[in-house]
């Protein structure tokens, strides 16, 4: 096919297989996501119908892979010619532990500040940005994150964000190892409007040193990024007033922007039915954690042989395929839509690597190294999702065996990078003469 003609069944797909609204910019450059609303589901959405309707198959390197911002990238993905096939990465078998003081001090690569937070978790980014405020290391509080709670219901979905999720796990934890009381003021026994009022009570006699948290449904706020084009798209952001009763400044660290937006479409943004939620702490009381408190969290949170999500997702696939309570393969694929938004969580592997490789001075090149192979797993995530739309949107149950390879594929991956960091993390305890698993009946505090 060439350019034109490739061009024009993108369109066809969207606008009538798909149904997409948002057709008004449809053009060679225009932005896949800022202007046509376009998530990484739909864009797979696409791959899919041209593989299955005119033929046109990408390699999973490439889908699993691709790194696209307009619909002529999107085009030329398609029209590029590979003369060799990629070459599969694979994951370091072995741990090399190197020692780099002179890295360290000099703060070349993960030992700088200039080393790019991830944005996977928007309650957990929210009370870390007043720990970096500190000058604390924040990295540490996403051990929790890697494996963070999601649901499954009674019809077989996956969802990151459902009634039964609260958290409490990580509002503990944060008072264990940082001090500050993180004091849930959104009360579910309330009305919308008596929360709201709450809420502008608190902004208006705040403490400078306190941080307001609220849940509101990005979808609403069109201004912020909206990266997965969730609807509804549950997210905590925090407020302050400022010099105009009808503006109010917004922090969004998981997105890493703030910025001024009208009171009113934040208001609005709150008050949706599909959101609920909100909290309040004083960053003032921010303390360092010991040594012993971060060993106990990092056990708390660390399942070295269970890879939550892989599990999850096998069990999803197979009750579709095996046609448990009333589910079908065409199911499958809206069951496992929010199977990206989870699955980045992985990217939290980083900053956990990273705490330890700050503390035990180690090489940035093993670093990169580590980083890389979290890379391919979670690409590896995104290749598997098209292999489940493709299975949902095909009815062949004999696709089903390729994707429990694909899954024990990622389990495998998943579980060479956790036992590099209990390695890794066993180093950090002999270094600051812990235990690796606490024994309550001699316990020293190390700080």
């Amino acid at each position: 096919m060439t350019y034109d003609q490739l061009f024009g069944a993108i369109e066809t797909v969207l606008r009538d297989k798909l149904g997409h609204p948002h057709m008004d910019g449809f053009a060679p450059q225009a932005r896949l996501n800022e202007d046509l609303y376009l998530d990484s589901v739909l864009i797979l959405e696409i791959m899919l119908a041209l593989e299955l309707d005119h033929g046109i198959a990408l390699s999973e390197e490439v889908i699993s892979r691709q790194d696209l911002d307009t619909v002529d990238d999107l085009v030329r993905l398609f029209i590029q010619e590979i003369e060799t096939d990629p070459e599969e990465v694979e994951p370091a078998k072995e741990l090399v532990l190197i020692r780099a003081e002179r890295e360290a001090a000099e703060r070349i690569g993960v030992h700088g500040e200039d080393y790019v937070d991830i944005k996977v978790h928007c309650f957990v980014s929210s009370v870390c940005h007043a720990v970096k405020q500190k000058l604390l290391d924040h990295r540490l509080f996403f051990f929790g994150v890697w494996d963070a709670g999601f649901a499954i219901d009674e019809s077989w979905r996956l969802a990151y964000h459902a009634p039964e999720i609260n958290h409490d796990f990580f509002r503990d934890w944060f008072e264990r190892l940082y001090g500050p009381e993180i004091r849930q003021w959104y009360r579910v026994d309330d009305t919308k409007l008596g929360n709201l009022a709450t809420m502008l009570e608190l902004l208006e006699r705040k403490k400078p040193s306190e941080y307001l948290m609220v849940m509101l449904d990005l979808f609403h706020l069109p201004e912020r990024e909206n990266k997965f084009n969730q609807n509804p798209f549950p997210h905590y952001l925090m407020l302050e007033k400022t010099d105009d009763l009808e503006v109010w400044m917004v922090l969004d660290p998981d997105f890493r922007w703030e910025g001024r937006i009208d009171r009113q479409k934040v208001i609005d943004a709150i008050m949706q039915p599909t959101v609920a939620g909100g909290f309040i702490f004083d960053a003032a009381d921010i303390r360092k954690p010991s040594a012993v408190d971060v060993r106990d969290y990092f056990l708390a949170c660390f399942h070295e042989d269970d890879n939550l999500l892989t599990r999850a997702t096998r069990d999803i696939v197979r009750a579709h395929v095996e046609g448990r309570d009333g589910v079908n393969l065409t199911d499958l694929s809206t069951a496992l839509r929010e199977l990206p938004v989870i699955s980045i969580r992985k990217y939290a592997l980083e900053h956990g690597f990273a705490f330890f490789w700050r503390s035990l001075q180690l090489s940035n090149a093993g670093f990169e190294t580590i980083c890389d192979d979290i890379e391919s797993l979670i690409q590896g995530f995104k290749a598997l999702h098209y292999a489940i739309m493709k299975l949902s949107r095909t009815g062949d149950e004999a696709l089903a065996a390729g994707i429990f390879e694909k899954l024990d594929e990622l389990d495998a991956m998943e579980r060479s990078l956790k036992g590099r960091l209990a390695q890794t993390y066993r180093v950090w305890c002999d270094t600051r003469g812990l235990l690796h698993a606490p024994r309550h009946d001699v316990e020293e505090a190390v700080a």
